[in-house]
């Protein structure tokens, strides 16, 4: 073992421990390992994470201070120059990141790095698929060539690109003339499923530096706290503090969340269409924060409110969590990036449930099948069922309420032994619930929101068939009868937007007409919020409208 193996395996058992002389000890493992040539790929990655992780959870200003200077040079060590083909796809400074990527991240890329994006051709499985295509990118006098010329699809992109761009920036950008609308262009684009190579420059994406910069530092003096919170109580706790970002600062706090799942080789809608006029920094004790990001009004869900979260800790990206929210309910996704996994993720989770409770005033929280294991290799990994379950989450089916007492059984008979990934499949099958006030069966993962969209559907079939678009004017002209709206002038385009989309479910609401003026004109300021500058008003204004929430579960019951 050299020298430098050793001191990375001591960094890795004291990374931990904080208070006494750990700071000290961190500090000449830290030193000692500078400058030191790691032997491999896996060493260096080690180093990597211990670092990342350090960064997250300082103990001492000299500690932060030198974890800060090795991670800013990273990219020149001579070990990582040795291993970059090894390290490729780590998200690591200096290494290349290859994803078959979403649409508009691929066009977010194509756009902040179009010299550095490249088409990986050997993984380009359905690049046969591209040439049919090309017609429709091009304007008509160079259809003849494409008509009477042989070329692969590489051959053809490599001909038809501009000299100084490169051929994954030409695709990108001729795929954006090819369907008057984005959902059209999105759709065409991820059915080739182009395989996208980011390489390496000085500022591409990477886990490495990645941080905001928050007004201080808060150094971790005593042990993590892995204690099981009250969830409940938590929920209720307000955070420290609620800020709105400035649309500057939201710029830059939605490009961390972007490069966050890019050098995961992930894609979230939810950070791929933040609105920037929608930024908020949630903040709690100890250093934790959660930037919350709504989306922009286009891409909003017909019925539900979803947000998303990036998770920081001293202002180093750690996670995310996703968030959809109506009838006074929140089905909630939490993750916790690899790096930082066995900390504090329960006590984290609290504070998840103490924003989401703020933010659209949910007193029941939801998890879905998959976030608990369900065909989901990770969480039966991870044991994500039982996590959730220690925290007081409970399935509302007899058959996995049943199970759930048997192999509860059968680990207490056995202590040290875990639940099989079959069992996992099975315990994960249903929804679990957390209440923090009255049991009731009207939230979300109960109620059947696709039934919703089926009655829609089925009223602009009676009364548009094949013309949907004359439908959709005539149904908010109706809509707009019906509630008393006499002109949208005044509206946004956003407002206007989202009344065009509510009003044929408007019209299949039962019973709108006995409504009061007063009833009336909250569902007009309801729908109005759907487009408004912040989501989160409209899941409010929802949830009070008692008629309205009435009538939307009628439907959701039919």
């Amino acid at each position: 073992m050299t020298r430098a193996t050793a001191a990375l395996a001591q960094l890795e058992q004291i990374r931990g421990t904080f208070g006494g002389d750990a700071g000290r000890y961190k500090l000449e493992a830290l030193l000692a390992l500078e400058h030191a040539p790691l032997q491999n790929a896996g060493e260096v990655r080690r180093l990597h994470e211990i670092l990342c992780w350090m960064h997250a959870y300082p103990d001492t200003p000299p500690v932060l201070r030198r974890v800060r200077a090795m991670l800013a040079r990273f990219a020149r060590r001579a070990d990582l120059r040795r291993n970059r083909a090894s390290l490729a796809d780590t998200g690591i400074s200096g290494t290349r990141i290859q994803y078959v990527f979403f649409w508009f991240t691929a066009q977010w890329l194509a756009r902040r790095w179009p010299d550095r994006l490249t088409i990986d051709w050997k993984a380009f499985d359905t690049r046969r698929e591209l040439v049919p295509l090309l017609p429709l990118m091009l304007p008509y006098p160079e259809t003849t060539a494409l008509d009477e010329v042989s070329l692969s699809a590489r051959q053809w992109i490599a001909r038809l690109k501009g000299p100084r761009e490169t051929d994954a920036a030409f695709l990108v950008r001729r795929v954006a003339s090819l369907h008057p609308s984005p959902f059209g262009r999105e759709m065409l684009y991820e059915r080739l499923g182009v395989p996208l190579i980011l390489s390496p420059g000085p500022d591409t994406p990477a886990r490495t530096t990645a941080r905001w910069h928050t007004d201080a530092t808060v150094f971790q003096t005593r042990p993590l706290d892995r204690s099981r919170p009250s969830l409940r109580r938590e929920a209720r706790r307000p955070p420290v503090a609620v800020r709105p970002v400035a649309p500057r600062d939201g710029d830059h706090l939605i490009d961390l969340a972007r490069e966050a799942m890019v050098t995961r080789a992930r894609d979230l809608d939810n950070f791929i269409h933040a609105d920037r006029r929608d930024v908020r920094m949630f903040e709690f004790r100890d250093g934790l924060q959660f930037a919350c990001f709504g989306m922009v009004p286009a891409r909003r869900l017909m019925l539900e409110s979803v947000y998303g979260m990036l998770t920081l800790h001293n202002g180093v990206p750690i996670g995310y969590v996703l968030a959809s929210a109506l009838f006074g309910s929140s089905e909630v996704m939490y993750n916790v990036f690899d790096t930082y996994r066995g900390g504090e993720a329960a006590r984290m989770y609290g504070s998840v449930l103490s924003m989401v409770a703020h933010l659209f005033g949910a007193d029941t929280f939801a998890i879905d099948p998959f976030q608990l294991g369900h065909d989901n290799e990770e969480g039966q990994r991870s044991g994500a069922f039982w996590f959730y379950y220690k925290l007081g989450f409970r399935p509302r089916d007899r058959h996995v309420q049943a199970l759930v007492r048997q192999e509860a059984e059968c680990l207490t008979r056995n202590p040290g032994t875990r639940s099989s990934r079959a069992t996992l499949q099975r315990l994960s099958a249903a929804y679990v619930f957390l209440h923090t006030a009255r049991p009731r069966r009207d939230v979300l993962g109960q109620v059947s929101l696709g039934a919703i969209g089926l009655r829609v559907s089925h009223y602009l079939a009676e009364h548009a068939g094949a013309e949907r678009e004359r439908g959709m004017r005539a149904c908010a002209h109706e809509a707009g009868r019906l509630l008393g709206v006499r002109s949208t002038d005044g509206w946004s385009p956003d407002e206007r937007l989202a009344w065009e989309r509510w009003s044929p479910l408007v019209l299949t609401l039962s019973g709108v007409d006995r409504w009061s003026a007063d009833d009336r004109r909250a569902l007009v300021a309801v729908v109005r919020a759907k487009g408004g500058r912040r989501e989160s008003d409209f899941v409010r204004l929802f949830d009070r409208h008692r008629a309205l929430r009435r009538a939307v579960l009628q439907l959701a019951a039919s």
